[in-house]
């Protein structure tokens, strides 16, 4: 029995639709109150017999902060995909947010020690990886420094990986993967599928800065092929940085644009410019009582050059990498079916 936590966002959803299309036997763990239409919608991106595949699926309530629920969920687990995270750069909710990933993770790794579980893949992200100057491409070696200029949701990630490696010192094998900003059809209000619907409303401003990007499709089949016995063996206790291509946010909003036949964003967003926008939404937000619509953690770095090498499953396993372009052409075509 595979269980998988996360299971209705991004990666998650995505995942669940490679696992049931295998024909694998998954549990699925979710809160009461969650909506699983998206997860519906993602599986019918891919094939038309979307429910059939939904229907494989053991969904059972829970919450990965509530240790005594969570226990007996896992009985008879052998291994578990850990995709459940909160992705938020809003300071209201910084503790919360590290709360959620560090304790839920925790509580998640004692409760596999406990029922015996044999490995866990964990999805960490480039956020908890260290950050290198001029360019100069960032590896799974490259060691996170704790500063407060880090994100919430970097240090988040950070601690959130360190109770894995506790996992695996106490007997748990496991292997983790770093992507960097995914892209694929999902929530398009939330996460990285938001840039698509930013952009379709119309987003006038743009930024110099470079990252990384990654397919959802490449994060979950690099996920499945590690966990495969004839490739865990060589793999375990390591973690696996993934990213297609590292590209500029100006270059990367012009091709979501042009695929949703929208205007390119044309206004540079300066430093500077962006720090009035930070502090004007924040002060905005106090009059609305809603989140500010950009946080001064979003803003900040939009401008920097930061590259990743994604190149070490490559060396490993046989594995290529979707092109971001293409990435981008899907993604955009899957909202468009969907806004018809």
């Amino acid at each position: 029995m595979i269980f998988v936590t996360g299971g209705t966002g991004l990666v998650g959803s995505h995942l669940l639709f490679e696992l049931t299309k295998q024909g694998k036997k998954v549990r699925a763990l979710k809160r009461e109150t969650s909506n699983l239409q998206q997860v519906k919608k993602t599986f019918s991106c891919y094939v038309e017999n979307a429910q059939q595949l939904f229907d494989r699926i053991e969904w059972v309530n829970g919450d990965i902060l509530d240790y005594y629920s969570l226990e007996p969920l896992l009985s008879g687990v052998t291994e578990i995909y850990h995709c459940a995270a909160i992705v938020s750069f809003s300071r209201k909710e910084r503790q919360q947010m590290i709360d959620n990933n560090v304790e839920g993770t925790g509580n998640l790794v004692n409760a596999a020690l406990i029922n015996g579980v044999k490995k866990i893949c964990h999805v960490s992200s480039i956020a908890a990886l260290g950050k290198k100057q001029n360019g100069e491409p960032v590896t799974e070696e490259t060691n996170w420094n704790p500063s407060k200029k880090n994100s919430a949701y970097s240090d988040s990630k950070f601690y959130s990986e360190t109770e894995i490696w506790r996992g695996m010192e106490e007997g748990l094998e496991g292997v983790i993967v770093n992507p960097s900003i995914i892209f694929g059809p999902g929530n398009w209000e939330s996460g990285s599928s938001k840039f698509f619907k930013t952009i379709w409303d119309g987003m006038k401003f743009y930024t110099k800065g470079t990252t990384g990007f990654v397919d959802v499709r490449d994060v979950v089949r690099a996920m499945v092929l590690l966990m495969e016995p004839e490739n865990f063996e060589k793999c375990k206790s390591q973690r696996f940085l993934l990213n297609a291509e590292n590209l500029s946010y100006q270059n990367v909003f012009n091709q979501i644009a042009d695929a949703l036949q929208k205007p390119r964003p044309s206004v540079f967003a300066s430093d500077f410019m962006s720090g009035i926008a930070w502090r004007v939404a924040a002060i905005a937000s106090l009059f609305t009582r809603k989140p500010a619509a950009i946080t001064r953690e979003v803003a900040t770095g939009r401008n920097e050059i930061h590259n990743y090498d994604g190149s070490k499953i490559k060396g490993i396993l046989d594995f290529e990498y979707i092109p971001v372009a293409d990435s981008i052409r899907f993604t955009a075509s899957c909202m468009l079916n969907e806004l018809k």
